[in-house]
């Protein structure tokens, strides 16, 4: 299902796009001794505004960029997206065996030894009569598989930072008590907070929608249920504290497809991306401020992300706090212009960068404290950079979509690598219509057009100190279900579309729990 430089492709998986001609500075697949910047984990909110620098004199990436980091996320997301691909090779290994005897054994031994989980014992019945329902049998193995990844995230808490209460800390510092990101749901940005801008993903908020366009009512809800609770709890901090609530926006284009495989939502035109996306910003904060009279407690950041190499624009607001489409720093002509600097010069460096374009630009720079956390993700992205260039050779091979399934409904913070996962966020079909048609669009070309089955996880999460909220919860998941076949009914009919039904406490730091699958006998009883 993945690109794979150590299996061959068959038909059966899908076809690999083309690689962009790409010739990274100094590129290299070995590691170094990198330095621990100004904005490492270890090193947010440093007052001192000094750092140990540990450069090898033979380094091959950037003096801010963090390689032991690196490290650690292609660890993970080699494992995760390894588990992925293997579906479709172990499903091609099993379909060639069917009429062989003691079938449903062997089937089961390949898929326990190679997938870590065992099939549907009513999937593979009869396969001697007629042929083996394959397109079962994949959905099957994407749920299982989604399970075992939710599992390990939420047990183990393998993307965990060590430092949420610093970047907190240091966000309160900025002037900002509430980091609230909403993304495009195109797969290609599900690792924006944890890999492009290396964010803590326990302390920022992130909900996606297609085109970036979300819900002025959602983020207006958020708002009031934060400043409730700071007013309330003092969290998380006081209400009298003169800081203000942080509303991100992140559209997305590609470089070398401009045309093709940008922002399916805006007909891949990255201008009027950009464009919408300030447009809904501006609309949540003139909702606040005509709701509240407050809207100096509102600022507004918009980002742009190059899909082919996670490479960050960040559009700053003016000294007015407006944002201007055409005016943003580019993190790639930053990381050529501080290449030959030194780790512990990283926020002076950065900073002064920031300046001097802002002033090339006839811009009015925004106040300290977002200087400050622009360098800060500036100097983060930086190590992504780094990281596609030394992991995925400056490109990556999946430039367009190659999502494993769509995730529907309330949640999924698991969820945070690229291209695993389709994200349509929403309480009801109706409501959501546009984010799930784009993604139902996007998988007929990835899966229907080849036999293959689309398949849908539904997930509600709920706080169980709320009475019989898994009830409602449970019932929300259901109508879901019953609304998606409804709406794309010829997919249904043709057993084409499949749900797995998960909801999951997210008061407690519990797994998520399946309440229903459309793949399981009708007297089987979810677990």
């Amino acid at each position: 299902m993945f690109n794979s430089r150590v299996k061959n492709r068959s038909t059966l998986q899908r076809a690999v796009p083309l690689k962009r001609a790409m010739l990274p500075r100094q590129q290299g697949a070995a590691s170094y001794a990198g330095a621990q910047a100004l904005f490492s984990d270890n090193s947010v909110g440093n007052s001192n505004g000094t750092t140990s620098s540990r450069v090898a004199s033979n380094r091959t990436g950037h003096p801010f960029s963090r390689n032991d980091e690196n490290k650690h996320l292609y660890s993970y997301e080699q494992k995760i997206k390894g588990s992925f691909s293997d579906i479709e090779v172990v499903l091609q290994e099993i379909s060639s065996v069917q009429h062989d005897s003691g079938f449903i054994e062997r089937a089961q031994q390949l898929a326990r030894n190679k997938l870590g989980f065992e099939l549907p014992e009513h999937l593979l019945e009869d396969s001697w009569v007629k042929p083996l329902d394959i397109g079962s049998l994949y959905c099957w193995c994407v749920f299982e598989t989604f399970r075992h990844m939710s599992d390990d995230f939420f047990m183990n808490s393998p993307l965990s930072a060590s430092d949420d209460n610093e970047f907190q800390t240091f966000l309160e510092q900025c002037g900002f008590h509430l980091m609230d990101v909403s993304p495009c749901a195109d797969g290609r940005l599900a690792h924006v907070i944890r890999y492009v801008l290396r964010l803590p993903h326990k302390v920022v908020r992130r909900k996606s929608y297609a085109g970036a366009m979300f819900d002025v009512d959602d983020s207006l809800q958020k708002w009031v249920k934060t400043e409730m609770l700071r007013y309330r709890e003092g969290k998380p901090n006081a209400a009298d504290a003169p800081t203000r609530y942080l509303k991100v926006a992140a559209y997305h284009f590609s470089s070398s497809h401009p045309d093709t495989e940008g922002c399916a939502a805006h007909g891949s035109d990255v201008q009027r991306a950009a464009q919408a996306a300030i447009g809904r910003l501006e609309d949540f904060r003139q909702g606040v401020e005509n709701s509240f009279c407050c809207g100096a407690s509102i600022d507004l950041l918009l980002v742009g992300i190059d899909t082919d190499n996670d490479v960050l624009r960040l559009h700053l607001p003016d000294a007015n706090g407006d944002i201007d489409a055409s005016r943003y720093v580019d993190a790639a002509e930053l990381y050529d212009a501080t290449y030959n600097e030194s780790a512990s010069n990283a926020q002076a460096c950065i900073t002064s960068y920031i300046e001097k374009h802002s002033a090339e630009q006839g811009a009015s720079l925004p106040d300290e404290g977002m200087k400050k956390l622009a360098a800060y993700l500036l100097c983060k992205n930086i190590s992504q950079i780094d990281y596609v260039r030394q992991y995925h050779q400056g490109c990556y091979s999946d430039i367009g979509h190659q999502e494993c399934f769509i995730g529907m409904g309330i949640g999924f913070e698991e969820v945070r690598l690229r291209n695993l996962t389709y994200f349509a966020y929403l309480s009801t079909v109706e409501e959501g219509a546009q984010d799930m048609d784009v993604g139902i669009k996007i998988f007929t070309k990835l899966n229907a057009n080849r036999g293959l089955p689309i398949p849908v996880v539904i997930r509600n999460d709920y706080h169980s100190k709320v009475p019989a909220a898994r009830e409602r919860a449970e019932a929300r998941c259901q109508q879901l279900d019953a609304a998606l076949r409804s709406r794309y009914s010829d997919y249904a009919e043709k057993g084409l579309l499949h749900t797995l039904l998960m909801v999951r406490d997210c008061s407690s730091d519990g797994r998520a729990e399946m309440v229903g699958c459309s793949l399981l006998p009708a007297n089987q009883e979810t677990h």
